[in-house]
């Protein structure tokens, strides 16, 4: 088994409940985990998940705003897993870096793992 990494992607998106978010925008960070059943050797890049392409999916996906950072998590993982059947489980983060939470500091975020059957 391999998992491959996508971590610590920065977007400016449009993805919030409150009007000024969808008005002004904001910055997301999104860290991905992506194991896969391979079990031979990988010597070619069909031997594996192409992180270039994963990252087209992600960045497709930011583009879109959404009202919940849990809907767009699970949104990015379906479409992840529709590349390649040898996916087995993604695990993705995305954090909220400057939420509008008065008198607030910090971020705020969701984790979705997924487990795929075989």
């Amino acid at each position: 088994m391999y998992t491959i990494h996508l971590h610590n992607l920065i977007f400016f998106s449009y993805h919030g409940l409150h009007e000024e978010e969808k008005i002004l925008g904001g910055k997301f960070e999104v860290s991905l985990d992506i194991s896969s059943n391979q079990i031979q050797e990988v010597n070619s890049i069909e031997d594996s998940i192409d992180y270039s392409q994963v990252y087209k999916v992600v960045q497709m996906k930011m583009k879109q705003p959404t009202l919940l950072l849990e809907t767009l998590a699970s949104e990015i993982a379906a479409a992840i897993k529709l590349m390649d059947n040898r996916i087995t489980e993604i695990s993705i983060t995305i954090k909220k870096i400057n939420p509008p939470i008065e008198n607030f500091s910090g971020n705020v975020g969701v984790t979705l793992k997924k487990i795929f059957s075989s």
